[in-house]
């Protein structure tokens, strides 16, 4: 507990106060909507997540939303720009505990959350139905790249040695959530599985599959599955980190004991 000797003011009284505060910083969330997406598909769990103690941020990438004017105009360049100064806004917040960052991306944000993690530190990592994209073209408006070229390369297993999003997967050491829709008709499971492949060096990886669920989350029931799996999650991670620290491997960044139902390693 930290506290601060202070004066505040009472019709024309300046009187002595102490304001005490928590020691302990709390975690911060960062949401990454997808590609025609916005910040409010995420505002039922960004809300629900920040009961747990934590802090949560969703924005509108340039292109979206109010800047949907832009959205010929806005490459891939700018989406990552975009999401490193949402974190960085983010962790700059008083309250907020640099140390404990997890990053939320879905799809298109899925795959800009895989390229933040090669510039800024994460600890916990969800992707829902992570995309991918060849590494050519970095510059093109995003909205302009080949559809079907984007649907050849996603249909085949790829790894770091030719994709720099997969390369970046390769170094994360964190924790991982990844999460495939059923029914989806834009990420197929061959891009899943080239996630799953390039995260052998993170601390744990939990994967799950939406059942009947499509790529959008058109279905109530689905968001609700979904909205329920992310909270639960979070909540074991960030228990996890709050933990005090009782041997080397929970200095590292252990998984307490009820996380170890949802990891596949």
């Amino acid at each position: 507990m930290t506290g601060s000797q202070i004066c505040f003011d009472v019709e024309g009284e300046s009187l002595d106060a102490t304001i005490l505060s928590p020691d302990k910083l709390v975690p911060g969330i960062l949401f990454i909507h997808g590609w025609g997406g916005s910040r409010d598909q995420d505002m039922v769990r960004a809300e629900e997540i920040a009961q747990l103690g934590c802090i949560c941020f969703t924005f509108d990438l340039r292109g979206h939303a109010r800047h949907a004017e832009e959205r010929n105009r806005v490459t891939r360049s700018h989406g990552l720009a975009d999401v490193v100064a949402a974190y960085d806004y983010l962790v700059g917040q008083d309250q907020v505990d640099p140390s404990a960052i997890a990053v939320v991306g879905t799809s298109y944000g899925g795959y800009l959350a895989a390229l933040l993690t090669a510039v800024r530190p994460v600890n916990w990592l969800a992707l829902r139905v992570p995309a991918l994209y060849p590494d050519e073209h970095w510059d093109v408006p995003k909205a302009m790249l080949d559809r079907d070229l984007i649907n050849a390369y996603r249909a085949r297993f790829r790894t770091g040695r030719e994709d720099k999003a997969l390369a970046a997967c390769e170094q994360f050491a964190g924790d991982v959530l990844i999460v495939e829709s059923e029914q989806d008709d834009y990420v197929p499971h061959a891009t899943i599985s080239s996630y799953m492949s390039a995260f052998h060096s993170s601390n744990s990886l939990s994967y799950r599959i939406l059942k009947g669920a499509d790529h959008s989350l058109r279905d109530e029931g689905c968001r609700r599955a979904y909205n329920q799996l992310l909270l639960t999650w979070i909540e074991e991670m960030v228990r996890g980190g709050r933990r005090p620290s009782t041997s080397s491997q929970q200095d590292a960044g252990e998984l307490p004991a009820q996380a170890y139902k949802l990891a596949d390693r």
